[in-house]
């Protein structure tokens, strides 16, 4: 079991984000986190990395507790996850390479390392050609592929897509899309919020819906269809 939520809330000043969730997800699976907004799906998401912390419950990344962790050993954990964002968040002064090396120099991977890994997720996302490129002369869709190569170049147990086809348009999305699955079938644990159906049910993937901050249903692979 890669990742674990026990009986977690979490209570703001304004309200409850969450309220008494309970989930588990294995090593190797794909799962989408759907609801509107407000249902608690970036709740969720920054408590994994614990960015935020329940008022109640327990949760488990890779069995190790993160309620219980000491602040000094959150780096480590973090470094085995990979986070995509819905806004790209590459540096626009930094080249395509230097974007992904960049992922590896803030956890101090030696050089060499660098230069052999970054090559490598580049092919891996379909943008060997790009490297020396800056952000700015690449579409959207390969901006995201850069978000997706720098996510992985730490070789993360678990990578995170927090609505990661948000600015995209259809056909895209249905790339990153495919990209993702490969990147799943390679071992990859993937956890994906999303508002889009049509992604959702052509990816035909486990589905817990969310809604007010509660689990309101978990479909099993295949299981979640729209008309």
């Amino acid at each position: 079991m890669l990742v674990q939520f026990y009986n977690v809330s979490k209570v703001y000043p304004k309200g409850k984000a969450l309220d008494d969730i309970s989930l588990k997800i294995d090593r190797g699976e794909f799962v989408f986190l759907m609801g509107p907004s407000g249902a608690g799906k970036s709740t969720i998401i920054k408590m994994m990395f614990r960015e935020e912390e329940p008022t109640r419950g327990q949760i488990f990344i890779a069995e190790r507790s993160l309620v219980r962790m000491k602040r000094s050993d959150v780096p480590r954990v973090r470094r085995g996850m990979g986070i995509v964002f819905q806004d790209f968040k590459l540096l626009e002064r930094k080249t395509v390479y230097e974007n992904v090396a960049f992922a590896m120099e803030v956890v101090s991977a030696p050089h060499r390392e660098i230069k052999a890994r970054v090559p490598e997720v580049l092919r891996m996302v379909g943008l060997e050609d790009k490297e020396n490129s800056f952000p700015g002369e690449l579409s959207g869709g390969e901006q995201q592929r850069v978000g997706i190569a720098r996510a992985l170049a730490n070789q993360p147990l678990l990578l995170i897509a927090d609505e990661p086809t948000g600015n995209l348009d259809i056909d895209t999305s249905l790339e990153i899309l495919d990209l993702l699955i490969d990147i799943n079938r390679k071992g990859t644990t993937i956890i994906m919020a999303t508002h889009d159906r049509e992604l959702v049910k052509a990816a035909r993937k486990r589905v817990i819906l969310l809604d007010k901050g509660k689990v309101a249903a978990d479909y099993a692979p295949g299981e979640y269809l729209v008309c």
